[in-house]
């Protein structure tokens, strides 16, 4: 189809995280926090919510600093702190661990999920990585290449966080996947 509309979602707010920072470069970290919340917030308001925040993606030593002078790492959780601190219904996530290194997505897995627990709001999070839909995901979707169709989906009971790649659970759900997508691939 060329067009046509989602059920369920008419009067949702959404945020969204793109696959890069889309930080404004000449506003600091805390700014651009507080940018999203001009509208929502008094100023002292938008100022302890941005600190909380700040404090939560552990960059509390950076709030003055501009992206410029930050790590990739370090401008992404700036992008899931604003992300987070826009009242919305809905985060869409485009990919936004990809091109990290182990380390660094590790990191970051840990700090959204730190901050998703004490929020609890909807995430989309798109991914090509099985690894990581399994870490996060409570459902994993699997969908095909252009047109779009559903190959898979299933349910993570094991609670986020407290996951392991290496359990018999997820690695017998990543085999399950893996096979949805080289099944895809065969056929597509």
């Amino acid at each position: 189809p060329d067009s046509g509309s989602l059920e369920g979602f008419d009067n949702k707010a959404f945020s969204y995280v793109f696959q890069e920072p889309r930080l404004l470069p000449w506003k600091t970290v805390t700014e651009n926090i507080e940018f999203v919340l001009k509208r929502e917030l008094h100023a002292r308001e938008r100022q302890k919510q941005a600190e909380d925040l700040i404090r939560q993606v552990e960059l509390h030593g950076f709030a003055g600093y501009y992206p410029s002078q930050l790590s990739g790492g370090m401008r992404q959780r700036v992008s899931i702190a604003r992300a987070f601190a826009i009242p919305s219904d809905i985060i869409l996530m485009d990919e936004p661990l990809k091109g990290l290194d182990v380390s660094l997505k590790k990191n970051l897995i840990k700090w959204f999920l730190d901050i998703w627990k004490a929020d609890r709001r909807t995430v989309i999070f798109v991914t090509h990585d099985v690894e990581e839909a399994l870490l996060l995901g409570d459902r994993v979707v699997v969908l095909s290449q252009a047109p779009a169709r559903v190959l898979t989906h299933m349910a993570i009971e094991e609670p986020s966080g407290t996951r392991e790649l290496e359990s018999a659970l997820l690695k017998t759900k990543k085999q399950s996947l893996m096979e949805a997508l080289d099944k895809n691939n065969l056929s597509g």
